[in-house]
């Protein structure tokens, strides 16, 4: 239950949570696979390299054990026979410590990949708490811990109980060999035994990984009123983006308004609508909005229309198609190229009239045959 409202935490964590979560250290750690890496890992190092490690200390032992009364009353000697005695043993147990390094670091990081966090790190006084230390003791979590230690003690018997039947024989034979093939059999038993019952640990390790991983879900899970409170913070309160949107309307209609005087006609309804085009053959492959609007920015462009001597042609049905089919700085539609065509003609024909030159143009008809589709 949320402590602030009371709801239930049933919605999956966002991904905003879980980059939270693990920014504060949260993520789903199994310390039955680092255990189990460790142990597998340290039964397969002493059999691949436990021969090596073992002459390696035998011939220690053997230096240490030969000193010579000088040796041992000099102590430049004794240092130098006990560096050198050590040294047989640091190749072989360099070996197996780095192979369980390795081990330890990749069953650690195996769930939950590597996180470095500074905020788990720092002391926290709920720790040092009595009392959440006896809810920890007796809480749900220590009875997942008591069932898995319960399991492990349980498997390990199990599993040595099973060998020890599996290898009567091997160990009966024993008796009657000598020495030391009798002890290096005996080696061969137990490095199998260890290396089986570690390995029977992994059955605890596939159950805990994805208990682990479910726990860490349902710990981060969500009520509807946080997942809402998240969304207002992420994204900003109603009235704050209404207010950006505003802004950006307003800015866009100046770059708009500023762009009217690169028209070269103004389309209208002849009221409501107001479009905008330019057609700049070296430039534009058709012709393009540069403004549009209604009602009061629809006069706006035609005032700065005015102002600029820029023609005015009234054709409501393509005003319309424009002004719904097309956005700002974008082609005219292919269907409406005909219609625009006879405006721009009209334009032309209009400017060559003022300069006296032929005969007062009339707007064709065609600049209001809208295609079906288009019609608005």
């Amino acid at each position: 239950m949320s402590d602030s409202d009371g709801q239930e935490r049933t919605e999956e964590a966002t991904p905003r949570r879980l980059e939270q979560a693990r920014e504060k250290g949260q993520v789903p750690r199994s310390r039955e696979l680092a255990s189990a890496a460790v142990l597998v890992a340290g039964a397969v190092s002493l059999m691949w390299f436990g021969e090596s490690l073992a002459t390696s200390m035998a011939q220690m032992m053997t230096k240490l054990f030969s000193l010579s009364r000088e040796d041992v009353f000099d102590l430049n000697r004794l240092f130098a026979a006990m560096g050198a005695a050590v040294w047989h043993v640091i190749g072989p147990l360099f070996i197996v410590l780095a192979f369980l390094f390795i081990a330890a670091t990749l069953g650690a990081i195996g769930l939950g990949g590597v996180q470095f966090s500074t905020e788990a790190a720092m002391p926290k006084m709920s720790k040092l708490s009595p009392l959440n230390g006896l809810k920890r003791m007796v809480g749900k979590q220590s009875l997942v811990e008591l069932v898995k230690s319960i399991l492990k003690v349980s498997l390990v018997c199990g599993v040595a109980f099973i060998l020890l039947r599996a290898s009567l024989t091997d160990l009966f034979q024993l008796t009657v060999e000598v020495y030391p093939q009798n002890i290096f059999h005996a080696l061969d038993i137990l490095l199998r035994f260890v290396l089986l019952i570690c390995c029977s640990l992994l059955v605890v390790v596939a159950i805990d990984v994805p208990y682990q991983m479910w726990s860490h879900s349902q710990q981060l899970k969500m009520t509807k009123q946080e997942i809402k409170d998240e969304y207002k913070d992420s994204e900003g309160k109603p009235e704050v983006k209404g207010r950006i949107r505003m802004l950006q309307r307003e800015m866009a209609q100046r770059r708009m308004m500023a762009d009217v005087p690169t028209a070269d006609v103004v389309v209208t309804n002849p009221e409501h609508f107001s479009v905008a085009l330019r057609y700049d053959p070296e430039i534009d492959s058709a012709p393009v909005v540069v403004a549009k609007g209604t009602d009061f920015m629809a006069l706006k462009i035609r005032e700065i229309a005015n102002e600029h001597s820029i023609d005015i042609v009234q054709a409501p049905p393509l005003a319309r198609a424009i002004y719904h089919t097309t956005e700002i700085e974008q082609q005219v539609p292919d269907a409406l190229f005909t219609a625009v065509a006879q405006v721009l003609a009209y334009i032309f024909q209009l400017k060559q009239y003022r300069k006296g030159q032929g005969r007062k143009p009339v707007l064709s008809k065609d600049a209001n045959k809208i295609p079906t589709g288009y019609q608005y």
